[in-house]
């Protein structure tokens, strides 16, 4: 685990300067700018580059040549102490509720390279390969667990208006909270929530997102970014994107109005669909999404069912 102290603050300050410079940057200059020893700047190059920015040292000082598509807390500037990264994890769902329940502060985020056992809904697995985007955020809402599902519906709802925004794509929300593009899945949602007498404790909602990854042996139906548009995409670009979208959304919007919005965007509504669930499995139309985020389906005998969590399928 890449440590949340002063460390990634200054390689991002440094990385700045030479983003700012565009080209030889002397070890002096670095020190007197940043306040700390030559040394120290030394050290923290050697670890960029060992981490794989190419950082050459002339002479006269460094430079830094191309780019790297990183995920690292520096990448993301103001929010480096709230980012954990790690290169490979079985879950940023498992390590994102050891933190939550440590106290750490609310919009959390941990991000993982790859995951070895990535969780989708119902216990099933995500294939979480080199070159997608899998991370988990922790929030720590002042609602009742009843209104906690508004927020999985706000995530998806952020992530298909961004996706639309920066990649020119139909992205649509398929209930409870997938994304697809082109009727073909993109991106998946689980999340958990921990409450304490009749409010939330912490929500964690964790994002598979096919990026640059080849999902296609492996996944019903899938699709990528890279698939789409015929180019690799900056997953970095993307999460810092969605990361202040989403928080600008939850901290400016009144919940009430995330579904209708929601709706506006969803593929699932006026179709049939099967929907399964831990106890069972139950097909018909699908006819609303209630206030709080409850599927509406009208059965086979005209009877109607409310499906609160689900694993839904078009038919």
């Amino acid at each position: 685990m890449v440590n949340q102290n002063e460390g990634p603050v200054m390689k991002g300050k440094i990385l700045k300067i030479f983003k700012r410079e565009k080209g030889i940057v002397s070890g002096e200059a670095l020190s007197s700018e940043l306040g700390i020893s030559r040394v120290s700047i030394w050290k923290h190059i050697r670890k960029l580059q060992g981490l794989g920015y190419n950082i050459i040292a002339t002479t006269m000082g460094y430079r830094i040549t191309g780019s790297i598509d990183a995920l690292f807390p520096w990448e993301f500037p103001d929010r480096e102490s709230k980012i954990h990264f790690f290169p490979e994890v079985t879950s940023t769902m498992d390590i994102a509720g050891e933190l939550a329940r440590k106290g750490c502060p609310h919009f959390t985020v941990v991000i993982a390279g790859c995951q070895n056992k990535g969780r989708g809904r119902l216990k099933r697995i995500w294939h979480s390969s080199e070159g997608g985007l899998y991370f988990t955020i922790v929030l720590r809402p002042q609602i009742p667990p009843v209104l906690s599902l508004r927020l999985n519906f706000a995530a998806s709802l952020v992530l298909a208006q961004l996706l639309r925004q920066m990649f020119r794509v139909d992205a649509m929300v398929k209930w409870p909270n997938d994304i697809l593009v082109n009727g073909r899945k993109i991106s998946g949602m689980l999340s958990e929530i921990e409450a304490e007498s009749d409010m939330v404790s912490f929500i964690n909602i964790g994002f598979g997102i096919n990026v640059n990854n080849d999902p296609v042996a492996k996944e019903a139906i899938p699709t990528s970014l890279r698939y789409i548009l015929g180019q690799k995409i900056s997953r970095k670009q993307l999460l810092s994107g969605f990361l202040n979208k989403f928080e600008s959304y939850i901290n400016n919007t009144n919940l009430d109005n995330v579904i209708p919005e929601w709706k506006k965007y969803t593929t699932t509504l006026n179709r049939r669909v099967k929907v399964v669930t831990s106890r069972d499995t139950s097909e018909g139309l699908a006819i609303d999404v209630d206030e709080n985020g409850a599927l509406i389906l009208e059965l086979a005998d005209g009877s109607i069912k409310k499906v609160i969590y689900g694993d839904c399928f078009h038919i």
